[in-house]
């Protein structure tokens, strides 16, 4: 069978990150991608103009849908906005015994509009944090998460250590957000950390690389990796994507998601 993988997030209509990012990634790396939107969001290459979010009953119609028929090998989130979405997205993730979930805690857009309400921090913590097999902040938003500032190396081992320490859930605090040739990520487990370094790829190029990572990472895990293999191999499925990655719009530009497949 074909490995299946479950994307909740919001759509983009610009087609650079959220639910269209998602399913780009999951289809480049064969898998079968199967999609719960809980927001549509107006938005292009520079701007956010309009959110509408989908209710979270009928949030949870269309999981029913998929996971009482076709089931899932592997689940990830994005945008899930309210405490409400993330409550329902967690009932249904324990329902079905959902395995291999992968929380993307995305709180801002890359052009800084806000996707996760104040109040639902808490909640994607309490409840969907617990249940992960792996949740993937940037620095800003592992700063929130964790409370801790963080400046270098040794902050983002203390922040993905407190994450781990507060959901029981293993963290992949990413390092895009840092300066320098090299772009490091810290994935912390059990086992302690690991550090995952890439060269940093300077472009402007970038829109939709959390969601890109992750789905990619959720992809791996269908397939049968483990964690640390599934978020290396992602890794360099991101490079590729950013070295072969193309101007969109006015604003951040476009991920490669199919560079395997560039002749």
């Amino acid at each position: 069978m074909i490995p299946r993988v479950m994307t909740v997030a919001g759509s983009d209509s610009g087609g650079g990150e959220g639910i269209q990012a998602d399913i780009k990634t999951l289809t480049s790396l064969n898998v079968f991608a199967t999609s719960v939107i809980v927001a549509l969001t107006a938005q292009n290459s520079h701007e956010v103009t309009g959110i509408l979010p989908v209710s979270e009953e009928f949030v949870g119609k269309q999981m029913d849908a998929i996971l009482s028929d076709m089931g899932t090998d592997s689940a990830k989130t994005g945008m899930l906005f309210s405490s409400e979405i993330i409550h329902t997205v967690y009932k249904k993730f324990v329902q079905y015994d959902v395995k291999n979930v992968v929380i993307d805690p995305v709180m801002i857009s890359k052009s800084g509009a806000i996707l996760l309400k104040d109040d639902a921090l808490k909640s994607l913590m309490d409840e969907l944090g617990k249940i992960a097999t792996l949740i993937t902040p940037n620095i800003p938003e592992g700063e929130r998460m964790s409370g801790i500032s963080i400046k270098n190396m040794e902050d983002r081992i203390r922040a993905a250590r407190k994450i781990y320490e507060i959901t029981g859930s293993s963290v992949l605090l990413k390092g895009g957000h840092s300066s320098g040739d090299y772009s490091t990520d810290i994935l912390y487990t059990h086992k302690g950390e690991m550090e995952i370094t890439r060269k940093r790829i300077h472009t402007d190029n970038t829109h939709g690389t959390g969601d890109t990572y992750s789905s990619a990472i959720a992809a791996y895990l269908a397939r049968g990796k483990n964690l640390e293999d599934s978020v290396n191999l992602a890794r360099d499925y991101l490079q590729g994507a950013i070295e072969n990655s193309f101007p969109m719009g006015r604003g951040y530009g476009s991920l490669c998601h199919f560079w395997k497949d560039v002749k």
